[in-house]
């Protein structure tokens, strides 16, 4: 696979039209987790869809994400450890469906072969607001989609129970003032989903005007 170019993008002072960007982008579709296989990306593809993914607006450049990469064998140990916790944090559900639920976070990593997790660590020290941060984090997640499927892969953005309970993403490696942005499940797409209906653009833009007088 050739490095990522490092080249500007411009030609003169315009912008060269990308239409297979374009393209790729009208075509992405999020592939649910049972639905991705074997292979995962190799490490060296892995490295260039965190490259891609990193590429976002980053006001103040704090860099304020950071990946952890879940694969092999550490998947299965991971869900052994989050069923344990989701029993712990749901005393007051009924027996049967706190199992139910607890055996779903012991095979949460177990379809697809990778999950990749963006953790958000915005620097609140700094003058850059919060939530800036916290979408710069976000932005990284969309990249890491585009990117994954660019590169011949499904994808998936997901967050849930693991990601928001403290002690489970604590477990999945998120530190003190850090938070799961989304869990990312990459794999080879067995199938595709069906095109599902989109929203109207139209009935959401408006052009601003000044108030009347």
């Amino acid at each position: 696979m050739s490095d990522i170019t490092s080249e500007p993008v411009l030609e003169g002072a315009v912008l060269r039209s990308a239409p297979h960007l374009l393209d790729a982008m009208a075509r992405r579709r999020s592939v649910p987790a049972a639905a991705l296989a074997a292979p995962a990306p190799s490490d060296e593809q892995l490295r260039q869809i965190l490259t891609l993914a990193v590429r976002v607006p980053d006001h103040g450049l704090r860099e304020p994400w950071r990946f952890v990469v879940i694969a092999g064998e550490a998947r299965a140990e991971l869900g052994r450890g989050l069923a344990p916790l989701y029993r712990a944090a749901n005393p007051q559900m009924d027996a049967p469906k706190r199992e139910k639920f607890a055996g779903i976070m012991e095979r949460l990593f177990l379809s697809a072969p990778m999950a990749v997790v963006v953790i958000s660590r915005p620097d609140r020290a700094c003058a850059i607001p919060l939530f800036e941060q916290e979408l710069s984090a976000g932005a990284v997640c969309m990249n890491l989609l585009h990117a994954a499927q660019a590169s011949g892969f499904g994808a998936m953005w997901v967050t849930g129970w693991a990601a928001t309970n403290p002690d489970a993403a604590a477990l999945i490696g998120a530190g003190e003032g850090e938070r799961i942005a989304g869990i990312l499940h990459v794999g080879t797409a067995a199938s595709m989903p069906p095109e599902r209906s989109r929203p109207d653009v139209e009935a959401l833009t408006s052009f601003w005007a000044p108030p009347a007088a």
